[in-house]
């Protein structure tokens, strides 16, 4: 949902320097060591994303003075660069998502506004994210709503950005947490995607995804590029009853696909009804989707009702056409927060992880593995090895990637009394992976 947090301290350098040592190591068996990436950026660090390719681990949080922070490590997640602030996000930039090519150009996505427009920036790496080139997405509409941005990018210069996007600013109405982001009462929500095949550097015409433009109800929209291109998405989609209004209901998760470059998408598939639904009141990004090396897909998300939140996993063996019974995540009973995401790793197995403040300590980040054959293959570990205080806004999402012959991690959380929080990355020795 929409970031939000207080002002940040003083800025990082623009240029990347030596690496920084490990800050600790976790004393949880297959993790560490942990680093605090983002500990030069003084001020409030959150809602961290992350991304691999080969030996390298990338990480963007929403951070350094109120910007958009970046970090990499060449060393499969055992020393961290300094961080950095991505270029065009000074000023209260939002929503930091991350994507690398099959052969490498890295893509840092990110929201901004003007007094005109909210839009999307990508800033794009050839050089494992030494230098980034700027490149603005440029809205249809004047005084128009953005939000939550997705990238994913394919071989040969395609990327993909989805963003939730409304004509009309003024029809948004917001929810706000305390200790949290913000949801959305009511407004003009809607799925959109743009194309670029030129590394970025300029962008198609919007499509609609969600059906029902410009009061589809459906926002968050992550997704996955298979090998022969096509696109599978995962979206939370709201019930938009009153036209005049714009008033919505509690969202389902879904499921669409293209296999002509995003022109077109497939009816979308309702994931996991009898799980339940979303509330309005959610902050929290819900809901993402990744695959494994057979290309099966799974879809994470977390159900809200009387005084209960509820971590789900569902997956597919057919490109998505059909989707198992959701799979009960989070072993917890209670209405805690819970982030839910996950990384595919060998023919039918997926790492699942879970950022969740159902401990009195605080938020912790879990890790648990499943097989489509065999069921759950461990109990939930606690990867964070410290809590996060609860009342300190750890941001809407973590980092979970295969692809360095380890799974990564990243997390934020307000640990040891800090007012602020900060950002955490640690490689974990997981079954299958090395």
């Amino acid at each position: 949902m929409l970031g939000r947090f207080a002002a940040m301290g003083a800025g990082a350098a623009l240029l990347l320097v030596a690496g920084i040592a490990s800050a600790a190591a976790a004393t949880d068996t297959g993790v560490g060591p942990v680093t605090d990436v983002s500990h030069a950026c003084r001020g409030q660090n959150a809602e961290v994303e992350l991304a691999t390719w080969h030996r390298y681990v990338y990480v963007d949080w929403m951070g350094c003075n109120n910007s958009i922070g970046f970090s990499r490590s060449a060393d499969g997640g055992r020393t961290w660069s300094a961080p950095v602030v991505m270029y065009g996000s000074r000023g209260g930039s939002w929503d930091p998502a991350l994507a690398v090519s099959p052969d490498g150009v890295l893509y840092v996505s990110f929201m901004n506004a003007s007094k005109t427009y909210a839009y999307p920036v990508v800033d794009t790496s050839f050089d494992f994210g030494q230098a980034f080139t700027e490149h603005i997405v440029q809205p249809p509409d004047q005084d128009n709503w953005g939000d939550r941005d997705f990238i994913a990018a394919g071989p040969d210069g395609v990327v993909y950005l989805t963003w939730d996007y409304g004509p009309d600013a003024s029809l948004l109405q917001y929810i706000c947490a305390a200790n949290g982001s913000c949801a959305f009462a009511n407004g003009d929500l809607n799925v959109v995607l743009q194309k670029s095949a030129d590394f970025g550097r300029t962008w198609g015409p919007m499509v609609h995804v969600s059906p029902g433009f410009p009061a589809s109800g459906g926002d968050s929209a992550p997704m996955v590029v298979e090998p022969d291109g096509r696109i599978d998405m995962s979206y939370q989609g709201y019930n938009i009853y009153n036209l005049k209004t714009y008033a919505m209901s509690p969202a389902y998760t879904f499921f669409t696909s293209s296999t002509d470059g995003g022109h077109r998408w497939s009816v979308p598939v309702q994931v996991g009804p009898s799980a339940g639904t979303m509330s309005l009141g959610e902050w929290w990004i819900d809901g993402a989707i990744s695959s494994d090396a057979a290309g099966n897909l799974y879809i994470t998300w977390d159900t809200q009702g009387i005084n209960s939140d509820i971590g789900w996993l569902s997956y597919s063996t057919d490109h998505g056409r059909t989707w198992s019974a959701p799979i009960r995540v989070t072993p917890d009973n209670d209405n805690a927060t819970h982030i839910v995401q996950s990384a595919g790793g060998s023919p039918g197995v997926v790492y699942v992880g879970w950022l969740a403040d159902n401990s009195p300590r605080g938020y912790a980040l879990y890790l648990r593995t499943f097989s489509i054959t065999r069921g759950w293959l461990s109990g939930p570990q606690r990867i964070s090895a410290r809590y996060g205080n609860p009342g300190i806004w750890p941001g809407d999402t973590f980092g979970i990637s295969t692809g360095t012959g380890r799974l990564q991690l990243s997390w934020g959380g307000a640990v040891g009394g800090s007012p602020d929080s900060e950002i955490f990355a640690a490689p974990v020795t997981v079954p299958g992976l090395g």
